[in-house]
């Protein structure tokens, strides 16, 4: 039997959380190092799974299965593949960088530490998981610390609000999603007389036909299964990935959050919402997709444009980076939208790369509020001056996020418009729409060039600017850990970017497995181009 690497990456930080609690309430430095070693770990093990997957062979690996609740057809199903294990690097990636950024916790840093690493196991169990119970079970489990998160240890002015209305929004949307995944279930069980949760099996029923069947609704009359559940499940994950019009609650709950916190949210928590709308609803059911994702992807070209010109207006910086986090997902969705190649290929890197400029992003605002005591730009100036690291980071992740080439985000972003063009003459496109799309592409391709505009803009102001005297006296550098966390995150986005062999292959893997879903044809549209 092979070493259950996955299971050990899932339940890891599930048990450094159960051992920091155990540790006396007046032994904070012992239960940071406990943190640290754990994140390390996390780190470690992701790094070799990483570099352990054989991109040339493809496909799910490091599979575990066995039977769970073989009377309900539930089982213990891991399995990672090229689009998954980016997002297990990722989870490890932030982690490690979370605990550095949070050392300077004073208030109960244990239980901080313990619903931290709770959420990220939640986390790396939803992006290892093949079955459909199992991926709900660790669905709740990484959205509900979040409440406690931010409640207790957030910003006091919102944290109560913020909070909760995180929380009710991704609960009723997990409860839609949990709905379909229900009538997918039953649906197939009762045409081919096997019940199951296991997600391979359900896509190979899919294939053959199982979810064949119509259903009456009024007004609408007879539609298929497909297209009456598709959008109610691929909703009801996409709420979490930040999609319009269900994305305000991100935006409130990125200013509220503590800063690791707000790494884990924008980083790693809005790519579990896309992954799984992605591995449910699209790849479950993908001829509701076919249907269904021409009004899907105008709805993410609002996200883009409308979350880039919402950026622009903000003054303080966590929610220039909320609102900007709402756009940058928007590309994610979009690639997801177009059923291609490009587009697919530009999601599955988009997830990884936004995933750590974003971590980046927030770490550094939060490195500057610890300091300055403010978020607001126009209070703020000459930072590099203290912070000479802070700003290298902040720059280093801005011209990711607007696309420079070098950098993780121009990897990422220039396929998924690639994507979007191709639209034009795809033959899933609805013909009246098939002249738009080059138009929405360069609309879109705008809201980049906005998002260069509100982030140099924030760089000056904030690092090059004049400094007041009262920052001048009491703002300090940041701390050996702050740098390790910046070299850390710089050095993902830069490696990407530079060599983006690193990554391509491996997600260039997993899409065509997704291509393969949606039939032949596009795989072979791809293949000739």
């Amino acid at each position: 039997m092979n070493f259950p690497f996955l299971s050990v990456i899932t339940l890891t930080p599930i048990i450094v959380a159960l051992l920091l609690l155990t540790f006396p309430e007046e032994r904070k430095n012992e239960v940071r190092m406990a943190a640290l070693a754990g994140a390390a770990l996390c780190l470690g093990m992701s790094l070799w799974v990483y570099f352990t997957y054989d991109v040339a062979q493809g496909g799910y690996q490091f599979v575990e299965k066995f039977d769970w609740i073989p009377k309900f057809g539930i089982s213990y199903h891991m399995g990672i593949d090229g689009i998954s294990t980016p997002m297990i690097l990722l989870t490890g990636i932030v982690i490690f960088t979370g605990v550095l950024i949070s050392w300077g916790i004073d208030d109960r840093p244990r239980e901080f530490f313990a619903f931290l690493f709770i959420l990220a196991t939640g986390v790396f169990g939803v992006f290892a998981s093949l079955d459909l119970f199992q991926l709900f079970f660790f669905y709740e489990i990484a959205v509900f610390p979040m409440y406690l998160l931010i409640a207790i240890w957030g910003w006091k002015v919102t944290r109560e609000y913020a909070a909760m209305k995180l929380t009710l929004f991704l609960f009723i949307g997990s409860v839609f999603a949990i709905v379909g995944a229900l009538a997918m279930y039953y649906t197939i069980g009762k045409t081919t007389g096997v019940y199951t949760f296991d997600m391979l099996e359900i896509a190979k029923a899919q294939q053959a036909g199982a979810l064949n069947v119509n259903i009456s609704l009024p007004l609408l009359g007879s539609r298929s299964f497909e297209w009456v559940w598709f959008p109610i499940v691929f909703f009801g994950f996409a709420v979490l990935g930040g999609i319009y019009p269900f994305h305000n609650w991100s935006p409130d709950g990125h200013v509220a959050a503590p800063t690791a916190v707000s790494m884990f949210h924008a980083g790693v928590l809005m790519k579990l919402g896309a992954f799984a709308a992605l591995r449910v609803a699209v790849m479950l059911m993908p001829e509701g997709a076919k249907d269904h994702m021409w009004w899907i992807f105008l709805l993410t070209f609002i996200n883009v444009v409308y979350g880039s010109f919402i950026a622009m207006r903000q003054t303080d910086l966590k929610y220039m980076i909320g609102y900007s986090s709402v756009s940058h997902m928007g590309l994610v969705s979009m690639g997801f939208a177009t059923l291609n190649y490009h587009g697919y290929l530009g999601a599955g890197m988009q997830m990884f790369a936004h995933g750590v400029m974003t971590a980046m992003l927030f770490a550094t605002v939060g490195m500057v509020y610890d300091r300055a005591h403010t978020r607001q730009i126009p209070e703020l100036g000459g930072m590099a001056k203290k912070m000479p690291w802070v700003m290298v980071g902040f720059t280093v992740a801005a011209l990711s996020s607007m696309g420079m080439p070098g950098f993780a985000g121009f990897i990422a972003e220039f396929p998924i418009f690639m994507g979007s063009w191709q639209l034009s003459t795809q033959a899933t496109t609805p013909s009246f729409l098939a002249p738009v799309y080059p138009y929405l592409t360069m609309i879109s391709a705008i809201a980049i060039v906005v998002t260069a505009c509100y982030l140099l803009i924030a760089v000056q102001r904030v690092f090059f600017g004049e400094i007041s005297e009262e920052h001048d006296h009491h703002v300090g550098n940041v701390t050996a850990l702050d740098k390790g966390a910046i070299t850390v995150l710089s050095t993902a986005m830069i490696a990407i970017g530079v060599f983006p062999f690193l990554m391509g292959p491996m997600v260039k893997s997993g899409v065509e497995a997704v291509l393969r879903v949606f039939g032949e044809g596009l795989l072979q549209n791809h293949i000739a181009g």
